[in-house]
């Protein structure tokens, strides 16, 4: 192997390895909610639950969470360029396919049932609140679980590609002669 395809090659570990970390860090986000948040704002009142997802909803928009939320889906598509033509781009599209379902999910259902949320007003003032959370809850929790896998997807086939990116391959000249009889 050359200086510039090491290079090169240790360059696309490190984009698959921060891809890695960044869909690792969304799957986490999506399974807290799934696990814990969403679980204990069920034992909340209407009224409770509403105004704590609309904080939520506002916290969350900031630049670390984006950072990791757009940076995985970016992340992953440069590593998919990056891969082509490798034995592990296989694994590197997969992640990009179940992260991109995930990211639409995001974008198409949980992102406007929050805007959603944000147009019902003040939750103090909310006139029928149990009517806004019954629009709101198991849809969210529903796909929030749809999201939480495909990330988690995506998450399981990076570490494979970057596993499988990271093995020392064997040289053409090696992979020959270990078939033939000259060399045994």
């Amino acid at each position: 192997m050359t200086d510039d395809s090491t290079e090169r090659r240790d360059a696309a570990a490190g984009v698959l390895g921060a891809a890695t970390v960044a869909t690792g860090l969304i799957a986490g986000a999506f399974y807290v909610f799934a696990c814990a948040v969403m679980p204990a704002l069920a034992r909340s009142d209407d009224r409770v639950f509403i105004e704590v997802m609309r904080n939520i909803n506002e916290v969350i928009q900031n630049p670390v969470f984006f950072l990791g939320f757009l940076g995985a889906l970016a992340l992953t598509g440069i590593g998919a360029w990056q891969s082509r033509g490798t034995p592990d781009r296989w694994w590197v599209l997969a992640a990009l396919a179940a992260y991109t379902l995930a990211f639409l999910v995001t974008v198409t259902v949980n992102v406007p049932l929050n805007n959603g949320l944000a147009d019902a007003g003040d939750p103090a003032r909310i006139a029928d609140p149990a009517a806004v959370r019954d629009r709101f809850e198991d849809t969210w929790v529903a796909w929030n679980v749809v999201r939480a896998v495909l990330s988690t997807l995506a998450l399981a086939c990076l570490a494979r590609a970057l596993l499988r990116h990271r093995r020392p391959q064997a040289s053409a000249y090696l992979a020959s002669a270990a078939g033939s009889s000259a060399s045994r």
